[in-house]
């Protein structure tokens, strides 16, 4: 692809708005990380460096910038092999121990289950040197934590985990109503709880079952020391580089969502979130998880410190 071809391609996306998107892949999910609203690129501070040389030590300093980066895919879907992200769908297939999925049964017509199961899998971002120059062109980027991928969970290999609920079925925030819940009851908008961080949960709304499952899956990779089969999407903090931490539901100051499928947008929110949802006609949905990184140019070879904004 050319240059030209690429500008253009990028440039419709962000005039497109939000959009419908029938399948997702590679191509479509790295040209959606060139969002300037999930970005959010800041100046927010300055960062103070010791430099030393032949003739002495001298203070210098450099801007402290904050923006989202998108470090991660995390699919929430019906039935195992079913990844809407067309290329990452072998990474998920059937096994003795995982197989099927989607809504409960009832065989009596006028009762209505309500309990639904979503796979999850927690993908890095495709997007990887076409983001970091996209973000470098505001000046300059912080590095994610996301590898492009990787995969950091897959549920299909989590099975005590996320499909028995073992051991999370026992905690506390499993346990406790209105404790670690994506929403409010008293504001009549409850989406769901993260705990247990799992596949099964009961509701009606098959786009908020999806949007748990997700959420419950980032809660996870982005932690260590969890009860369940995966890898940390973490970095370690470093002189000049502060990176995301834990992710917790709502906060957006630890992490958003851009919906990828079933419809791609350009923006990202929180959940619970008032924009329009569109039901997936297979159950299967998909977002890239931002999470915010500060970091600021090193000038020297000590670092002193940093004043915020």
């Amino acid at each position: 692809m050319t240059r030209l071809r690429r500008h253009t391609a990028a440039i419709a996306f962000l005039l497109a708005g939000t959009t419908s998107a029938l399948a997702i892949d590679t191509a479509t999910i790295t040209a959606s990380a060139l969002s300037p609203d999930c970005l959010e690129y800041r100046v927010v501070g300055i960062c103070y460096w010791l430099r030393c040389g032949v003739f002495g030590c001298s203070v210098r300093t450099s801007v402290k910038i904050r923006h989202y980066a998108p470090d991660a895919v995390v699919s929430s879907y019906a039935n195992i092999g079913g990844n809407p992200w067309l290329e990452m769908r072998p990474m998920s297939l059937p096994n003795p121990t995982a197989t099927g999925g989607g809504d409960g049964t009832t065989n009596q017509e006028r009762e209505n289950n309500l309990q639904k199961f979503k796979n999850a899998d927690v993908i890095g971002h495709p997007a990887g040197a076409a983001f970091s120059k996209f973000a470098g062109t505001f000046g300059f980027a912080c590095e994610g934590a996301g590898t492009p991928f990787m995969p950091y969970l897959l549920s299909a290999l989590d099975t005590v985990g996320w499909r028995y609920n073992l051991p999370e079925s026992v905690y506390p925030e499993a346990l406790i109503p209105g404790t670690r819940e994506i929403g409010s009851r008293t504001s009549l908008n409850l989406w769901g709880s993260v705990y247990p961080r799992g596949g099964m949960q009961h509701q009606t709304d098959d786009y908020k079952a999806g949007a748990v499952g997700a959420q419950r899956a980032g809660d996870i990779v982005t932690r260590r020391g969890q009860p369940h089969v995966y890898q940390p999407l973490l970095a370690s903090p470093r002189d000049g580089y502060w990176p995301a931490g834990a992710l917790v539901e709502g906060d957006a100051r630890t992490g958003k969502w851009q919906e990828l499928t079933p419809r791609l947008s350009n923006t990202c929110a929180v959940f619970p979130h008032n924009a329009p949802r569109m039901q997936a006609r297979k159950g299967d949905y998909a977002w890239s998880l931002w999470r915010p990184y500060s970091c600021c140019q090193r000038r020297g070879q000590v670092f002193l410190g940093s004043t915020d904004f």
